[in-house]
């Protein structure tokens, strides 16, 4: 088996990494992670998943164990010991190991665990011909902007939309439309791409912040604002963003129909754009 896992220091195949019983993150969900996508074994925007992880632990008063660079150089090393060359690199980091209680434990050194895994291409391919996707309500707590371990909210809305036959779910809240069960998502309206800003409601994807500035570079007008359900419904355009995944068209909205059922222009525009730039970033 390939060495796949970083754990706390340590280099090894994913049966031979274990953590404590009486980790926090296993206890609490006292924890942040991240998601990094790789090609042709190369991590693709990095830096600024690195930024995003330091900022969630920042965000829970939690000390990273190591340094930004430290931490890239771990990532690189793994993902040339797994020899991966299409797939993700996932990360997390806990407050560590201490005896049950609430409070912060005074002494605690931070469990830090990296995975690395191939994806299905063919799966994803799939994906980006179009989903349909089913719309909840916003139930998580007031700091999505924090990419914590504590995801339950998210996993019962994805579940309650797979259930259904739908791919994502979308997060209705009182301003309206703010993002997906693990994506963001984006409206194009009167040929303006129109979606949440950043801020406590969303969690800005990395990705997200690709797609805007690939619009401005296109001549895409853009707006951040807060989409209401019912322009969900009326889009001429839907998509949705993420790491993983990428870009992908929203052909229908709790069962209604969007642009006939087919990826509009300015979609299938960011998808393109989005492979070149890829290619470029990963050759």
């Amino acid at each position: 088996m390939p060495v796949n896992v970083f754990l706390n220091g340590r280099y090894c195949e994913e049966h031979e990494a274990m953590v404590s019983v009486d980790d926090r993150g296993f206890l609490f969900g006292d924890g942040v992670y991240e998601v990094i996508r790789c090609y042709r074994g190369a991590l693709f925007k990095l830096q600024e998943h690195l930024s995003r992880f330091a900022r969630s632990a920042a965000g829970i008063d939690l000390v990273l164990p190591y340094s930004a660079e430290e931490i890239a150089a771990i990532c690189k090393t793994l993902l040339d010991k797994s020899g991966t060359k299409n797939g993700m690199l996932y990360m997390q980091v806990t407050r560590g190991s201490a005896p049950r209680t609430h409070e912060f434990p005074s002494v605690v050194t931070p469990t830090i665990m990296m995975k690395v895994r191939e994806i299905d291409e063919q799966f994803f391919r799939e994906k980006k011909k179009g989903v349909s996707v089913l719309t909840v309500p916003d139930e998580r707590w007031e700091h999505c902007d924090i990419k914590s371990l504590n995801l339950l909210p998210n996993v019962l809305a994805k579940q309650k939309a797979r259930s259904q036959g739908f791919h994502e779910a979308v997060f209705i809240h009182e301003p309206g439309v703010t993002e997906c069960a693990s994506s963001n998502i984006f409206i194009v309206t009167g040929g303006t791409v129109v979606t949440a800003p950043e801020g406590n409601r969303i969690l800005s994807g990395i990705t997200r912040e690709v797609v805007l500035k690939l619009a401005g570079e296109a001549g895409i007008p853009c707006e951040l604002r807060y989409p209401q359900k019912n322009e969900l419904y009326k889009a001429e355009e839907v998509f949705f963003s993420n790491t993983v995944e990428e870009i992908i068209p929203v052909l229908a909205v709790d069962g209604n129909v969007i642009n006939q059922g087919k990826p509009g222009n300015i979609t299938l525009r960011l998808q393109e754009m989005f492979k070149k730039l890829v290619d470029i970033e990963t050759s």
